[in-house]
């Protein structure tokens, strides 16, 4: 369901002639997250649209106080709900996500829905079959505990620091963590997981559609979470297409918060750069 605030961003969008940026964030942060993303990409000349996932709160005050709001979410879910807001936009919009939010810019990009596309440490996909310790490790937080399936999960700072914010200072991970961690559902880690067992799952990406875009991913190089094993099993799956450019990059001495850490801004011009090359 398409919030009051989401349709007023579309229906402006949709008032002006300026391509339109869609941002789709991964587990345990807001919308907020990319409010100084949609900053520079309006002032390079673009739309920005950051819609949240079903039922997410305005404020990470708020997620932290009614954390059951983000429990039962999955991938099909959350990309349907992305792809009907994308189906209201008079444009065909640029897309980019992180994390969960990067697999889903690739679904929606399969679905031929976007101009252009940017997944930042994307999640796997079926046939990414790479599974760094590392990895594990993060994923543990939810899947240690099958019952975390329908349940909203926080992350401690502990595991936020491991996940997220390895490649940042103490200070600055425990000012990350109070500004943007919030619970997340855990029934993505568990689709993900089991992706590669599962034949009728919903974390599938048509990486071959003709109508799929020009693709960029972006690695970071300390992520713990999603390592370059698996971002470029990604980019090598995604690479196979002959219509539409495919592109990854790396970004040194960054880690799983590159979005929203000290050098969120070099990431979002990288991102950026690839964008211009294909649109307005």
């Amino acid at each position: 369901m398409s919030t009051v605030n989401d349709l007023e961003q579309i229906a402006r969008i949709n008032a002006g002639d300026r391509t339109p940026v869609v941002f789709v964030h991964g587990l345990w942060l807001l919308p907020s997250s990319w409010d100084r993303w949609a900053a520079v990409f309006e002032e390079a000349g673009y739309a920005p649209l950051t819609p949240g996932w079903p039922d997410d709160p305005d404020t990470v005050a708020e997620a932290n106080a009614h954390p059951e709001v983000f429990a039962g979410k999955s991938v099909g879910q959350v990309t349907d709900h992305f792809a009907d807001l994308i189906g209201k936009l008079e444009r065909t919009p640029v897309v980019i996500g992180h994390s969960f939010g990067g697999l889903i810019t690739q679904m929606i990009a399969g679905r031929g829905l976007s101009a252009a596309s940017v997944a930042i440490d994307p999640a796997p996909f079926r046939g990414v079959l790479p599974l760094p310790i590392s990895s594990l490790r993060a994923a543990s937080a939810v899947l240690g505990n099958p019952a975390n399936y329908h349940r909203a999960v926080p992350l401690t700072y502990d595991q936020f620091r491991y996940s997220f914010a390895n490649a940042v200072s103490e200070e600055e991970a425990k000012e990350l963590y109070e500004r943007f961690a919030v619970p997340a559902p855990g029934e993505p880690l568990f689709q993900a997981a089991a992706a590669n067992i599962n034949p009728w799952t919903e974390v599938k990406v048509d990486t071959l559609a003709p109508e799929r875009g020009p693709l960029l991913i972006i690695s970071g190089e300390k992520d713990h979470t999603v390592p370059w094993a698996i971002a470029n099993a990604s980019y090598k799956k995604q690479a196979r297409n002959e219509h539409a450019v495919t592109e990854i990059t790396e970004m040194p001495e960054r880690g799983h918060a590159l979005t929203i850490d000290n050098g969120w801004r070099e990431v979002a011009e990288t991102a950026l750069a690839f964008v211009k090359r294909f649109t307005n």
